[in-house]
């Protein structure tokens, strides 16, 4: 409170600067939301799941995001100049060391890999085609989404790049590969903590998945989309996979249904496509004939 004029402002007390230094010091001294040790705690972790639900879906909205097309695959796919480039490493190691079992199976990986290079070139004009048809007039319908890491995902962050549209990445905290590629749009590049609720967001807008050989998070992105459409627990969406014959190496499908574990009915929420414009165009199909369905409470 200002003092009135000619007022003496007493002295302060022995070691007055001294205590309020450490109470500004303090961290109950900080205002919650900008105190990191406090949105830190355990007991803080549903007010951090809400902020991370909540802050991409407002950006989102912000930037205008009407509906994504979901791009998984494997991180280790990758353009054939670095495919190649990789393979003649490896031959060259085993060059020196022929008889040496690991340096065999990294040559054979490596030309595994190498075959797999095309699937690159697929991703990256497959979101350049989505990209270029469904972003005009200011339109963000279609948006290309991926997990925002290097292989498959950068290639269709990149396609979408490459036309000048927006294109999302879903990146996570992870103790490697931690930085997201560059071509994501930066306003809609998002580094999640919460594998949980990354999921959700992929799944909020998606008008389809598109999923290209991968590993272990290719699996289970595809595996837990496909339980959410088989469930009714989603609105149905395509749910496509490129390169047939990978696929039907990776996962006997028609096991599944022997074993009587799904029905003969769930093989159908499963496409293939070998080209971009065969994806693109399975994607079409799929919304000219199946208008979006309406599911129970709100789902």
């Amino acid at each position: 409170m200002t003092q009135p004029p000619g007022t003496q402002v007493p002295p302060k007390s022995e070691g007055h600067v001294e205590r309020i230094a450490a109470i500004r010091a303090s961290t109950s001294y900080r205002q919650s939301h900008i105190d990191p040790d406090f949105m830190g705690r355990v007991e803080l972790r549903p007010v951090r799941l809400q902020l991370e639900l909540l802050k991409p879906e407002l950006i989102m909205q912000e930037q205008g995001v009407q509906s994504t097309v979901v791009v998984f695959g494997g991180t280790r796919v990758v353009e054939r100049t670095e495919a190649e480039r990789r393979l003649l490493a490896a031959q060259d190691a085993l060059a020196k060391k022929p008889n040496d079992a690991k340096l065999v199976r990294r040559v054979r990986i490596a030309e595994n890999v190498l075959r797999k290079a095309h699937f690159y070139d697929e991703a990256r004009e497959f979101a350049a085609l989505v990209s270029g048809q469904c972003q005009i007039d200011h339109k963000c319908d279609y948006v290309i989404c991926t997990g925002g890491g290097p292989g498959i995902m950068e290639a269709a962050n990149r396609g979408a790049f490459e036309v000048g549209a927006k294109s999302i990445g879903l990146n996570i905290t992870l103790p490697f590969e931690q930085e997201p590629n560059s071509f994501i749009t930066p306003e809609l590049c998002f580094e999640f903590k919460y594998f949980a609720i990354r999921k959700m967001h992929f799944l909020m807008r998606a008008k389809a998945m598109v999923a290209f050989p991968g590993g272990f998070g290719t699996m289970d992105e595809l595996f837990e989309a496909l339980t959410l459409i088989q469930t009714r627990r989603m609105q149905p969406i395509p749910v496509v996979l490129f390169g047939r014959d990978y696929w039907r190496r990776i996962v006997d499908w028609e096991l599944f249904v022997e074993e009587g574990t799904i029905s003969p009915e769930d093989l159908d929420l499963i496409h293939y496509a070998e080209t971009a414009q065969e994806c693109w165009q399975i994607i079409q199909d799929f919304w000219a004939k199946a208008p979006p369905e309406r599911l129970p409470r709100g789902q």
